[in-house]
């Protein structure tokens, strides 16, 4: 920061030790000057709540509360709005935003994304204008929304297709290894397959809708 001509902002400044498996417990500070800084459990960056056990426990917590709240404003003028108004004030507001980032949520068990699955039901029961008590699934898929899981895998293998194909994040592309593909391989395959090897570098056309439609698929026509 010195090199660039820049001050450390020390009131925003935190400190987040990870610690690898079989880690001792450290007793880590920095000093910047005449100020100290000491660890945290939980940091935000670029609007995500990182801890210190990478759970996302808290940013799930916090995503979730904000987000209901939303819904609870937009339940209170849902009487004044038609159904496709409150689709659109629903995916502009709630949806669309708990994509943010959530790639990071990759490899969580059910149970910790099962919060952010809630919102998203609550969300589909507001554009219908159901009870709380009203079974989702064919709600969600009549909006063509994925469940939360579902986009989470989307955007986790479109990050993979596009560092695969070099227009991606270097950081991301550096570890992709290329995959030569057998020529036992059968032909058909899945369209998340597809992705994949894409992913590992062979060449097989594909699609963000082709991709979405065959997770629909997965998760709605089974």
């Amino acid at each position: 920061m010195s090199a660039h001509h820049l001050k450390l902002n020390l009131d925003k400044t935190e400190l987040l030790f990870l610690p690898g498996k079989d880690c001792p417990t450290l007793d880590l500070t920095i000093n910047i000057g005449p100020s100290v800084v000491s660890p945290t459990q939980t940091a935000r960056n670029l609007g995500v709540i990182l801890d210190n056990n990478l759970s996302f426990t808290a940013n799930i917590a916090a995503t979730t509360r904000c987000y209901r709240y939303t819904l609870y404003n937009i339940r209170r003028i849902r009487p004044q709005l038609t159904q496709k108004a409150t689709q659109v004030l629903v995916q502009a507001l709630v949806t669309s935003r708990l994509d943010y980032c959530n790639s990071l949520l990759a490899g969580l068990p059910a149970c910790a994304i099962r919060p952010l699955q809630l919102i998203q039901n609550a969300a589909a029961r507001l554009v219908f204008n159901l009870p709380k008590c009203s079974h989702t699934t064919p709600l969600l898929r009549s909006l063509h929304w994925l469940p939360v899981t579902a986009r989470i895998h989307f955007k986790t293998l479109v990050l993979a297709y596009h560092a695969a194909n070099g227009s991606g994040p270097s950081y991301i592309q550096d570890m992709v290894k290329p995959y030569t593909r057998s020529t036992c391989t059968p032909l058909c395959i899945s369209q998340t397959a597809r992705c994949t090897l894409a992913a590992r570098g062979t060449q097989v056309p594909i699609s963000r809708n082709t991709l979405k439609t065959h997770l629909f698929r997965l998760h709605f026509e089974r």
